[in-house]
């Protein structure tokens, strides 16, 4: 197939979605098929107020739509909700083209943590949004179960993975880890005020906290906090050696729909702290996670639970598997007129008979 991907999310920046896009890209493409990706840095674009790292795409949905009809798309995919995906949008409607979209983040409680006002206030925008679309791909059973008591009901489940290649228990420790006092708790992910991870920072469990990743909060934590290890961005065996000589993952955020982190640390034989929220409630089990409203207990159960069981528990998730469930959740336009034509066909059939 040759598929579109249209997203507001792409390199450089570093975060969840990013890598699934492109994760699952690579693997499609090795697959035979054709991905085209348009992404902000190809368009005039703006820092995102209060976070700069991420651009804002402007240009016209006929400038999209041109370059989706010059590749020849077969399927279309929206995979967030920005300016730029909103212009596809747009075009699509426009021209009668089926697309899919994806629910990656849980933009209203993202956006209610940024401006201090009601989730309820930006749900109307998401409905709005992924209404028009064939299906809506959600990676976990609990978001499935929220779109459809906001009556988004046409869902597909898309998963994550992780590399097993990379994310090992044998995977060798920072040498900062030699150098302080264990417990190690560890953080992985954005520094920013959305990841909740001054609920972490401010706990009273001894031992050393260390938060490996890089946000607009970083100054401000690195002040209030200077006893925490803020190691900046890391990747590949090394991030690896952070997840597998930690003694115990904390994953503090309450508005991310998954939580790849979550299952690199597992695989890497790192039981995971978490709030009994969308992501840690679909992925850890009694035996590789604890969940508590009280943080501070979930971390003092999951530093008792075992390594093995944890490994086990992060060989489930394949991104081969992801890969062709994005794949079978794609309506290309050729499919949506043959259903088309079978409908027709078959009322002509009904209203013959009778």
């Amino acid at each position: 197939m040759k598929i579109a991907l249209v997203t507001d999310a792409w390199h450089p920046q570093v975060n969840g979605v990013v890598r699934t896009l492109d994760t699952v890209v690579g693997l499609l493409r090795g697959r035979g098929h054709e991905i085209l990706v348009i992404s902000p840095d190809q368009y005039r674009s703006v820092p995102a107020p209060s976070y700069p790292e991420i651009r804002l795409a402007f240009t016209r949905g006929r400038t999209v739509g041109r370059q989706i009809e010059q590749f020849g798309a077969d399927a279309v995919h929206l995979a967030t909700e920005g300016p730029l995906c909103v212009q596809a949008r747009r075009w699509c409607r426009r021209n009668k083209r089926p697309f899919t979209t994806a629910y990656h983040t849980q933009f209203p409680e993202y956006l209610a943590r940024r401006t201090r006002m009601s989730p309820r206030m930006f749900w109307p925008y998401i409905r709005w949004f992924h209404r028009g679309s064939e299906a809506i791909m959600v990676s976990t059973e609990s978001i499935r179960n929220q779109l459809r008591g906001e009556n988004l009901r046409h869902v597909h489940h898309w998963s994550r993975g992780v590399d097993l290649d990379n994310f090992r228990a044998d995977a060798p420790s920072p040498e900062i880890y030699g150098q302080i006092e264990r417990p190690i708790q560890l953080y992985v992910g954005r520094v920013a005020i959305e990841k909740n991870i001054e609920a972490f920072l401010s706990s009273d469990q001894p031992g050393s906290k260390v938060v490996v990743g890089d946000g607009p909060a970083l100054a401000g934590l690195r002040s209030r906090y200077p006893e925490v290890h803020f190691v900046g961005r890391k990747s590949g065996g090394q991030l690896a050696g952070y997840y597998a000589g930690a003694d115990v993952f904390i994953f503090p955020s309450k508005t991310d729909t998954f939580g790849l982190v979550i299952i690199e640390a597992l695989a890497c034989g790192t039981p995971v702290a978490a709030y009994p929220v969308t992501g840690p409630i679909d992925i850890l089990t009694p035996t590789s996670g604890a969940m508590d409203e009280d943080l501070e207990v979930a971390i003092q159960r999951a530093l008792g639970l075992n390594s093995a069981d944890c490994i086990a528990r992060g060989k489930e998730f394949s991104w081969d598997a992801s890969a062709s469930q994005f794949l079978n959740g794609l309506v290309s336009q050729e499919l949506r007129q043959d259903c088309h034509l079978s409908r027709r066909i078959l009322a002509k059939a009904i209203f013959a008979r009778v």
